[in-house]
């Protein structure tokens, strides 16, 4: 898919109810331009799917969309078979509609954790932590190499991009010199998404999240958060946050070691 390609499907995103941000397709497609694909029938798109690669040993899976007119035909399968042939060799994931779990694991994926979706109209608080910095004043590699410890695999075209897109806030905790945790806020269609957000304890994920919500002014955010992570349920839960949609996290090999105690929102379900 061509970068207006991968926007199309963006917009499919958004008639599905997923909520894109305002910036996805042009970050999205700068992660892997190789990596979305569509099905089209007649010249026309009718399905498209995202098998974005990581290095040369991680890949995940989203966008996953069939036209509704188009459902039931075997369009799909034919372009996830593409998906899959694309990342062959590779520990893939993706976070899918936990009621297709069954169909998922005919192709190999194994559940890890179920991730949960929290909405929510957050207050403005004030914040008065000296230790919280904009992203832009943070060493890159510094940045990156903490990505890397709570992500899958080393994305810094990805990460550059991410934190410096239009319409956000990116924000950073550093304590004698050492960063302890970081976390964007982008707008979406409705409202703004916290993702990814990182740190290294609870304290330090609750004061990154009540400067980044000070952003979305009153509007409602979303924060999509690991089911084992029971800290950040309960950061979620403070900010009476509800639940309101659940993702089944699945991998085709082994579940990547990364520490689920430091993931209080993951960037994405279609990256993620």
């Amino acid at each position: 898919m061509t970068e207006k390609e991968v926007q199309l499907a963006v917009d499919w995103a958004a008639l599905e109810g997923w909520n894109p941000g305002l910036n996805d397709a042009r970050l999205f497609y700068g992660a892997d331009r190789q990596g979305f694909l569509a099905g089209f029938l007649d010249g026309s798109p009718v399905a498209t799917v995202s098998a974005v690669k990581y290095g040369t040993n991680f890949g995940f899976i989203g966008f996953y969309i069939v036209k509704p007119d188009f459902r039931g035909k075997g369009f799909g399968l034919r372009l996830w078979q593409a998906a899959m042939t694309r990342l062959e060799g590779c520990n893939i994931g993706l976070d899918g509609v936990v009621a297709q779990q069954d169909n998922y694991r005919k192709s190999g994926f194994k559940l890890a954790y179920n991730n949960i979706r929290y909405q929510g109209q957050v207050p403005e608080t004030p914040v008065g932590n000296p230790n919280l910095t904009n992203l832009s004043d943070v060493d890159f590699d510094t940045l990156s190499a903490y990505d890397s410890a709570h992500f899958f695999a080393p994305r810094p075209g990805f990460l550059g991009s991410w934190i410096k897109q239009q319409s956000s806030l990116a924000l950073g905790c550093t304590s004698n010199g050492r960063l302890q945790g970081y976390g964007v806020i982008r707008q979406c269609v409705t409202g703004c998404k916290v993702g990814p957000l990182f740190a290294d304890n609870p304290d330090i994920a609750t004061q990154l999240f009540a400067a980044l919500a000070n952003y979305a002014k009153g509007r409602t955010i979303f924060l999509d958060v690991p089911e084992p992570n029971a800290a950040a349920i309960s950061l979620a839960a403070k900010n009476r946050m509800l639940p309101v949609f659940h993702t089944a996290r699945m991998y085709t090999a082994e579940v990547p070691s990364v520490d689920l105690t430091k993931i209080f929102g993951v960037t994405s379900f279609e990256l993620g």
